[in-house]
């Protein structure tokens, strides 16, 4: 990992399961409070990351000897494609690599079950500071759309939509 402290000795990541549900509520909603600027409350809880664990696929980094992950990525497929969400690194652990670390991994489980292309939307509040990091991983910007009607924000919000070939 580029400008990281850690190596591929030091991180693992793996599959996440069920018993991995309340460590990635926490992670998820600790790395996601930086959308406060936008949404209040938590991103994430229980019940909603066990549907999440139920219907795709959720993968773990975690260094050597810790017992919680410190960055997780979720992917659902979605026909010949595959979408990315939740993309999230430990406050402690951010700027290291991780992000980096968990996305190339997400596009390999990706490539390797067939899916020709991963999706991704950013909310436009956080889009100066992922859109860039996103287009260093490969993605490219392909439109925005509304956000539903029923999330409330804070601030005006849309989704800015991103997409990475996988061929």
């Amino acid at each position: 990992m580029a400008n990281s402290p850690y190596s591929s000795q030091t991180v693992g990541i793996r599959i996440a399961s069920t018993s991995d549900t309340e460590a990635l509520v926490h992670l998820i909603n600790a790395a996601f409070i930086v959308e406060r600027v936008a949404f209040d409350g938590d991103r994430v809880n229980l019940e909603g990351v066990g549907v999440l664990i139920r219907k795709g696929t959720f993968l773990v980094a975690q260094i050597a000897g810790s017992g919680d992950p410190v960055a997780c990525v979720y992917l659902e497929p979605r026909t010949d494609r595959c979408y990315l969400g939740l993309l999230s690194v430990a406050p402690e652990h951010q700027g290291q690599g991780l992000a980096r670390a968990v996305e190339t991994a997400a596009a390999q489980f990706a490539r390797d079950a067939g899916f020709r292309a991963i999706d991704l939307r950013v909310i436009s509040p956080r889009a100066e500071a992922l859109v860039p990091l996103y287009t260093r991983l490969g993605y490219i910007e392909t439109g925005t759309a509304e956000l539903a009607a029923d999330v409330p924000a804070k601030v005006p919000c849309r989704y800015v939509l991103m997409t990475k070939s996988l061929r």
